[in-house]
């Protein structure tokens, strides 16, 4: 059997992002407001997670639904199509 090596001890700690829609109160999710409905899309189009984009759980049902209304008045597309 080999030895082990010793583990490092993490040198940084992970710090939780903050939702932007509590800190920053006057600004306001709409699914008019396609700057922000477009920040919470992913290149390929999809809804970005909770825990990648650091929003709270109410606030990110409010995004997901801003999203969804856009992309059925066609402001936001339901997929890219990066193959072409």
């Amino acid at each position: 059997m080999g030895k082990r090596k010793p583990r490092r001890s993490m040198r940084y700690t992970v710090r939780r992002r903050t939702c932007l829609f509590c800190d920053e109160p006057h600004i306001v999710i709409d699914y008019k407001n396609i700057e922000i409905v477009m920040k919470y899309l992913s290149d390929r189009g999809k809804i970005v997670a909770r825990r990648v984009n650091g929003n709270c759980a109410k606030h990110q049902r409010q995004i997901a639904r801003a999203i969804k209304r856009a992309r059925f008045i066609a402001l936001a597309p339901f997929k890219v199509d990066i193959y072409r």
